[in-house]
């Protein structure tokens, strides 16, 4: 077991008890203010695009702010869906959030669109989309723009990524396969797990292909990798898994039957699942399977369990909840439990 295991947090901006959309970004406020006084190490934001379950559309407005009002923790995207954007803006965006909170802005980055096809055409309008094979590329021009190391054949060699300071974000490349690890070490970036997205098989051997592809860069002399898990924690057993009902019905209901919803109750849950066949609930069940749920004993026991398995010291906590409530539960209950602050 870990003698000392971080945690962090992932937020996916949730949109919590029925509200108007506009209530996600404040309650991920309040979240990330308990979170800086709890002990975690980074607040990362995520990205959704056209959706009424999720509520951060353009998470590097997020990060500026939570810089702004937090003072412990290190804030950055978790991630930015490259596939929509311009290198170049990226890399000045993060600069700039870089000079304005010196040594606390993470640039974490992802192939994923984070939305649907119609959305990200919306993004890439009136250009053409970005294909996603072109991401490793995108973040080779993000690194050269912000370490100032493009090849002299590069067209975009003389650019200077303003502000023009060596001050620069730590740079993550997300993804839950090896291919996605093997890539991150290859172009000398930090690398975070997955384990939230999917319930497809994840490897340990993960790690041993991103450590083994590294290649120094001028941001990252060594290896650096942690793991993001679902999680859910309550005093009660029975409670948390009730809860945890709520993020692995949206799931179920998004990636296997297509339908994209609000965030169900705890109510709404039991009721579709008593409607559900068999093999619907199998593959209900295997979205909680996946994810980290229990006691504040339990959850602290299957993240050191997974710590270990993913030689990892660090762990991001993704938890998506019904009531806020609950959500800010979690993460008081799982500081307490690995002994934060």
């Amino acid at each position: 077991m870990k003698n000392k295991l971080s945690l962090s947090v992932t937020d996916q901006s949730p949109v919590h008890d029925g509200a108007l959309p506009s209530q996600g970004p404040r309650d991920t406020i309040k979240l990330a203010q308990a979170c800086d006084q709890l002990g975690y190490k980074r607040y990362w934001i995520a990205e959704h695009h056209s959706t009424s379950a999720y509520s951060s559309p353009c998470p590097e407005i997020l990060v500026g702010h939570l810089a702004q009002i937090t003072s412990n923790m290190r804030i950055g995207t978790g991630g930015v869906m490259l596939t929509h954007y311009s290198p170049f803006k990226i890399a000045e965006t993060f600069r700039m959030l870089s000079v304005l909170h010196p040594g606390r802005i993470d640039l974490g980055v992802g192939r994923a669109p984070g939305g649907d096809g119609l959305a990200s055409a919306a993004l890439s309008y009136p250009r053409q989309q970005i294909d996603p094979q072109a991401y490793p590329h995108q973040v080779y021009q993000i690194m050269g723009h912000l370490y100032d190391n493009l090849p002299d054949d590069n067209p975009f060699k003389s650019l200077e990524t303003a502000p023009n300071v060596p001050e620069n974000p730590e740079i993550w490349m997300l993804g839950s396969s090896d291919g996605s690890a093997a890539m991150a070490g290859q172009l000398g970036a930090a690398f975070a797990l997955a384990l939230f997205i999917g319930t497809h098989d994840r490897p340990t051997e993960i790690i041993d292909q991103y450590r083994d592809a590294f290649v120094p860069s001028p941001g990252l002399a060594k290896p650096q990798h942690m793991i993001a898990v679902a999680a859910t924690c309550a005093e009660n057993r029975d409670d948390a898994f009730r809860i945890a009902g709520t993020r692995a019905m949206w799931i179920f209901k998004a990636m296997y039957q297509g339908q994209i919803i609000p965030l169900p109750s705890p109510e709404e849950v039991e009721a579709l699942y008593d409607d559900f066949s068999d093999r619907e609930k199998a593959g209900f069940q295997d979205q909680l399977d996946h994810a980290v749920i229990g006691t504040p004993d339990d959850c602290r026991d299957q993240l050191h369990t997974l710590a270990d398995q993913y030689d990892s010291d660090e762990i991001s906590v993704v938890s998506v909840t019904y009531h806020f409530a609950d959500r800010l539960k979690t993460y008081e209950l799982l500081a307490k439990a690995c002994g934060l602050g």
